[in-house]
């Protein structure tokens, strides 16, 4: 069979890589320790639900229904795997799941080994994941698998000529809760109509983090009554842009939120700024105050930074590609990115709700900031149209939980 000649390619493929490359090397190690974890975690007595995400995006769409099966219905237990180590590395204790491990690859051998351990009763797929031998061995065992937050495009290969027996894969899921209906058409093309249209969960996931927002004492302090703004997964070129305005700017206030935290990367910020800054952990209540500029030289606080803002960028726009633009329309405030957004979705949404705002350069980005900063009603009402956006786009949570049997 080409699938499961591809599937040892790949295992085989992936090991010799480990020989020259440390991600690689994770992977082959937690795919070879994933039983050993199973067997001496695994709770017999337990009726598991098992969540499977390839990394850490895909989780955090999978993480809203874990947190809320987690709470509705405490008498499952949660399996999450992963597939990649951008997803395990970061996650492997995270305690909204009893067991976290690696997924093997989608070998005979290894599907069988895995399922007759875990012996799951229900099965979360999150988006793009279709291991077909996986699928089947759930399928012909009756255990139930969703695909949650799925996306499908023409050129994917269930739609070409040569992908028909593909497609088949399709067929093993209970249900496919899609994010469009461009989605829901092509998979009814062929012959796939168990599908419902539940938008993003990531909406969900935004609304919720936004409500369990951590209170910055440090980061209140600096802003004060200052106009500011926050720029979150920054890169050099984004930097270049964003600190020049800054510089000429007094009455506002700058908070930098870099993809990279490391000293290098902090030090060149830190050579571009003409006025005053701190790095977050070096600030105090008595210094932070002075400052006119807060480096953020740590990680997990993003999410929560954001409430402090007037206005926001998301860095990525000038390189592989823009981050997050959810965590920050969230809180009503117009998001600002570069020009690489094409592919993603809620960028293209929130340009044409006038809630986001592509720049292309210099001169773009000081007219923008220059109408933000003399119209007040121009950026209230740009804020509230991000808002709106994410709040009008909320509830795909309770669609799934209204179509899975628990």
């Amino acid at each position: 069979m080409i699938y499961n000649l591809a599937m040892y390619l790949l295992e085989l493929g992936v090991k010799l890589a480990a020989l020259f490359s440390d991600k690689p090397a994770k992977m082959v190690k937690g795919h070879r320790d994933a039983f050993e974890l199973l067997k001496s975690k695994f709770d017999r007595n337990a009726r598991y639900i098992w969540f499977h995400a390839a990394s850490l995006g895909e989780f955090e769409q999978g993480r809203p229904l874990i947190e809320r099966i987690r709470k509705e219905y405490p008498q499952y237990k949660i399996l999450q795997t992963f597939f990649s180590p951008s997803g395990y590395e970061v996650r492997k204790n995270y305690d909204g799941a009893d067991i976290v491990c690696y997924l093997p690859i989608d070998t005979p051998s290894n599907v069988k080994k895995f399922i007759d351990l875990v012996n799951p009763c229900m099965v979360f797929f999150v988006k793009y994941e279709f291991w077909q031998n996986y699928l089947n061995a759930l399928s012909k065992k009756g255990v139930p698998v969703y695909s949650v937050s799925s996306i499908f495009r023409p050129g994917q290969i269930f739609f070409r000529w040569y992908g028909k027996s593909y497609q088949q894969v399709l067929k093993t899921f209970a249900h496919l809760f899609v994010q469009n209906e461009e989605s829901k058409q092509l998979l009814a093309e062929i012959g796939v109509k168990n599908t419902t249209v539940v938008g993003d969960t990531r909406f969900d996931r935004v609304l919720d983090i936004c409500v369990a927002a951590k209170q910055l004492p440090l980061v209140q302090k600096f802003k004060g009554d200052a106009l500011t703004f926050v720029a979150g997964s920054s890169w050099g070129p984004d930097e270049d842009i964003f600190i020049k305005y800054f510089n000429a700017h007094p009455e506002m206030k700058l908070i930098i939120a870099p993809h990279v935290v490391n000293d290098s990367h902090l030090k060149e910020i830190e050579s571009k700024l003409q006025r005053s800054c701190i790095r977050y952990t070096k600030a105090t209540e008595e210094n932070v105050e002075q400052a006119d500029c807060l480096i953020i030289d740590c990680y997990g606080l993003l999410s929560s930074i954001y409430r402090y803002g007037e206005i926001s960028y998301i860095g990525g726009g000038f390189g592989v590609g823009i981050h997050n633009v959810l965590e920050a329309a969230v809180y009503g405030i117009p998001v600002i990115f570069g020009p690489n957004n094409k592919k993603f979705r809620e960028a293209q949404h929130l340009l044409a709700n006038k809630g986001g705002f592509e720049i292309n350069g210099y001169e773009d980005f000081e007219q923008l900031m220059n109408k933000f900063l003399t119209d007040e009603a121009y950026l209230k009402q740009s804020g509230q149209a991000a808002g709106d956006y994410v709040k009008g786009n909320a509830g795909a949570m309770d669609k799934i939980m209204s179509n899975i049997a628990l």
